[in-house]
Order: structure tokens, then C-alpha cells, then sequence
């Protein structure tokens, strides 16, 4: 057998990749947590074995199972026995509690419901039976083990929808993002081809595995045959040990990683904190360019940022050979098979990787143009040479008496001053404007207090248009983040400045 990457990733299904990739490496280590090692083999025997258990206690293709679990080994294998069963899996964060879950179980129609018992002094088990889940079983250690000659055939239509993500609820309820084996395989080729590991790489999934993120890494893992630490409880710096335990030569997740990756580093400059590490790459919010710069110079490493989102895994990723401005100023490029278009300066998308739509007729029908593009709801722009630059959301363009402000040009000047740790810039309500600019700042320690004119007389300095200048700041500890790949929540700073 001589297969590579690529003709890997012509697999249907999931689970006919473990299997392609089980014969190549079956001993090789896929999964390392705890003093723990699966191998690649290992995921498709005790996947098959665990499919036989939920297969015992009725679980059948089609039948809709949702898992509310952290980042752990057993977690990975719940999920890959659901993708051998060909059942339908709804993955819900597990920081998520009573509105978010309900609603995932109630419009999932979700027969069984894994959860993880008590974790990290909550317990879900108990939350489950007050929101009256069906099938409810814990998850966490042990999971259901049955023979495998009990299986039906696996799966073979990678294009049928097996999979419901949750985006982000804010202030409305979360969409229900349907999509399939082909489209997580697409969005994780598209990370692999871009990133190009070798079998000699070790990875790091510090992010929760319920995230799209987390079959988008695997699928990597699968396609290149490296293996990967698993963080059930990501904090610095006691990750640190683990990564340099295993040597691992690519880390990340997102900007907030990056963030605080480059503190560490700045606890002792000139050593490295992980010297095996060369590669840091994620996605999932902006990077400004500062933090690229910062990372590269302090860090010694490479960073490859990209851009992707529930509905569609990944668009873009930066190629640790593009030229290092590209690497600071864009998100990549898309992946052949991935069209991008830009309307109005609203990037929109088409190609494998894009949803099916969501659960909800009418907000699929809401999201695609009638040439079957995906509204991202982003503003960017396409390079000479193919790489995207974005420019912002629809919702962060602060309208000021008429004239249209970008919500990122300001932040990403913002990122260079040295008092800045992080900063949020939102518009808000005002009865003269329309929309007035307010610069939410989050300081180092240690940092000069910010005051109003000293933001303005430095954006000035930079070169920033009179126009766009803040009017209103506001310093914070912490900016409020998700608790998933650690986005800065603006929706949360409006609700909190406006009017006041």
C-alpha cells in the first residue's frame, strides 16, 4: 500500500480514513494524554468496540446522539464509534449549561445524551435530568464496549449529514450548523496541505474537542500520520511540561494562544520556552499583525494564521514558506475548491468545506445568495496574490454622521502601542452621530495608565483619519471572552457601555 496525503484524502468517510490510515501506522501513536498513548490502530479497534456497545444500547445509523464532553482520548474515541455507526452527532461545548444545552437537545431531537458526569465541580449529569435529556449516559472513563461482529456494514455516503455544531450563541440562540464527513474531510485537508506536517511532527488539540476545530485537527492527524497531546484543562505554564515532555513542534489554537504563549516567553528571553517547538498556527479571531511580528522575533518560531468559522471549518490558512508580511497582514489562501467571492465587500463563500446549512429552513435560506454562496457576514479583500485580508464584521462598522468605520483598522493600531494588551474598539449608541468610537483596553501589568487624549494623540501619530478617532475609553482588567477559542465577546462590552 502506497498511499500519501492526498490520495488519503479522497476517503468518503471518516472512518474510512482511520481504516486507510490504521493499515499504514497501525502502531504508530495517534492520541497522548496522561501517560496515555493511542495509536492509530488502536482508534479503529476500540472505536469499533465502543460502536458495538452503543449499537447494544440502541444506537442505529441516523439516530441523533449528543456529547457533552472535554478534550480527552475517550472523547475522540466517542466520536470516531459514532462516525463508524453512521449515526448523527451533535458535539456541545462543555463550558455551555442550561439555556445553551436545552436548546441544542430540544432542536437536535437528540436521543441519547453523553455527558461527563461531575467535571470541574459541575454536574452535567444532574443538569441533563432537570432538562429532561433522553438517553443520558456518562462518558467520561468508561465507555460502552460490545462486539464488533454485531456492526452493520460503516457508513459509505460521505455526503449525507451526520454532524450538528452550535455557533456561538450571543444574544440570540445558537444555529445549528449541519454538516457532513465530506465537509469536515475537506476543511481538514485544507489545514494539513497548508500547514504540511510531517510524520515526525507532534501536535497539541488545547482547545475543546467539541469545537469544529476538533475533527478539523484530527482529520490532519489522520491524513500526515503524526500524533497529538491532548489538554483536557488548557494553563500556562503548566502545559508547558507536557509540551516539552512530548516535544511538541506545533501549537496554537488561536490568537489568544498566541497571546498567551509570548507571556511565558517574555518570562525568560533568549531560552526557549518548548525548544522543540517551531510552528504556532490557529484561527478563529483576528491577529493583528504586532502579535505576528511579536511571536516571530521573541519566540523563534514560525506562525500561520487562518481563518475558518463553524459553518465552514476552514476557508483559509497561511503556509509557514509565504512571505512573512503575507503571514502578518492576511489570513492565507483558500484551498483549490474553495471560491471566494466578495460582494459588496462581504466576503462569501462556495466549496466542499461550506455547510449544508442549519438546522432552521429559513436561516439557511437567509445565508446563501442565490448562487449558493455562504454569507460570512466579514468584510475583506483578495490580494494580487490570492491571500484574503480581513477587514472586519458587518456588525463592526461603526456608522459615524455618515461616514463607514472599520472597527480592526483601529484595533490593529491600537495592538502596536506598548500600554495596550488587548483592546476591543465597539460603536455605540448616540443621538448626535449616530454611532460614536469607543476603544475598550485591556493593559499589561506593569503599563502607564491610558488616558483619552493620549490614545488619540498616538492613533494621530500613526496616521489615522481625524474622523476615526475614539471618542469614549474605557479600561478593563479583561475584555470578556469565550470560553472556547477565546474571542473577545464585543456584544457583551455594547450591552455594558451603551447608555451609560
Amino acid at each position: 500500500m502506497n498511499e500519501t496525503p492526498h490520495t488519503l484524502s479522497s476517503s468518503r468517510t471518516l472512518w474510512e480514513l482511520v481504516v486507510r490510515r490504521a493499515a499504514l501506522s497501525p502502531d504508530r501513536p495517534l492520541l497522548l494524554q496522561d501517560g496515555r498513548t493511542l495509536t492509530f490502530d488502536g482508534l479503529r479497534a476500540r472505536g469499533e468496540r465502543v460502536a458495538a456497545g452503543l449499537y447494544g444500547m440502541g444506537v442505529r445509523p441516523g439516530t441523533v446522539v449528543a456529547w457533552q464532553l472535554p478534550t480527552r482520548v475517550e472523547t475522540v474515541l466517542l466520536s470516531f464509534a459514532l462516525a463508524r455507526l453512521g449515526a448523527v452527532q451533535s458535539p456541545v461545548i462543555p463550558f455551555y449549561r442550561d439555556r445553551e444545552v436545552g436548546f441544542a437537545l430540544r432542536e437536535s431531537k437528540a436521543e441519547f445524551f453523553a455527558v461527563p458526569g461531575t467535571w470541574r465541580g459541575f454536574d452535567h449529569a444532574e443538569m441533563a435530568r432537570r432538562l429532561g435529556a433522553r438517553g443520558v449516559f456518562e462518558a467520561y472513563d468508561d465507555l460502552p464496549d460490545g462486539d464488533p461482529s454485531v456492526l452493520p456494514p460503516p457508513p459509505r455516503d460521505g455526503t449525507a449529514v451526520r454532524w450538528i455544531y452550535w455557533t456561538s450563541g450571543t444574544t440570540s440562540d445558537p444555529k445549528g450548523v449541519l454538516h457532513t464527513d465530506r465537509s469536515l474531510l475537506a476543511g481538514g485537508s485544507c489545514l494539513a496541505h497548508a500547514l504540511r506536517p510531517s510524520a515526525d511532527d507532534v501536535g497539541s488539540i488545547a482547545f475543546p474537542y467539541a469545537h469544529i476545530g476538533g475533527p478539523d485537527y484530527t482529520v490532519m492527524l489522520l491524513l500526515y500520520g503524526f500524533p497529538a497531546v491532548l489538554f483536557e484543562q488548557f494553563a500556562l505554564p503548566d502545559a508547558l511540561e507536557d509540551y516539552r515532555a512530548h516535544g511538541v513542534t506545533m501549537a496554537g489554537g488561536s490568537t489568544a494562544f498566541y497571546s498567551m504563549l509570548l507571556a511565558e516567553q517574555r518570562g525568560q528571553p533568549g531560552t526557549p520556552i518548548v525548544p522543540s517547538l517551531r510552528l504556532l498556527a490557529g484561527g478563529g479571531a483576528p491577529k493583528p499583525p504586532e502579535l505576528y511580528h511579536a511571536v516571530v522575533r521573541e519566540m523563534g518560531v514560525r506562525l500561520t494564521h487562518g481563518y475558518g468559522m463553524t459553518e465552514v471549518p476552514m476557508i483559509t490558512m497561511g503556509a509557514p514558506d509565504d512571505d512573512p508580511e503575507l503571514l502578518a497582514t492576511t489570513e492565507g489562501r483558500p484551498p483549490e475548491g474553495m471560491e471566494i467571492r466578495i460582494v459588496d465587500g462581504e466576503v462569501r463563500l462556495r466549496g466542499e468545506a461550506v455547510c449544508r446549512g442549519y438546522l432552521d429552513p429559513g436561516q439557511t435560506a437567509e445565508a446563501f445568495d442565490e448562487e449558493g454562496f455562504l454569507r460570512t457576514g466579514d468584510l475583506g479583500h483578495l490580494t494580487e496574490t490570492g491571500h484574503l485580508v480581513l477587514t472586519g464584521r458587518l456588525k463592526d462598522v461603526i456608522i459615524r454622521k455618515g461616514e463607514n468605520i472599520s472597527a480592526r483598522e483601529i484595533e490593529d493600531l491600537l495592538h502596536r502601542h506598548p500600554a495596550v494588551g488587548d483592546v476591543a474598539v465597539i460603536g455605540l449608541p448616540d443621538a448626535g452621530r449616530g454611532e460614536l468610537v469607543c476603544a475598550v483596553v485591556e493593559q499589561p501589568p506593569g503599563a502607564e495608565p491610558l488616558t483619552l487624549p493620549a490614545v488619540t494623540a498616538y492613533l494621530r501619530a500613526e496616521g489615522l483619519s481625524v474622523h476615526k478617532l475614539p471618542e469614549r475609553l474605557e479600561v478593563v482588567d479583561a475584555l470578556p471572552r469565550g470560553e472556547t477559542l477565546r474571542k473577545v465577546l464585543k456584544y457583551k462590552l455594547r450591552e455594558r457601555y451603551s447608555g451609560t
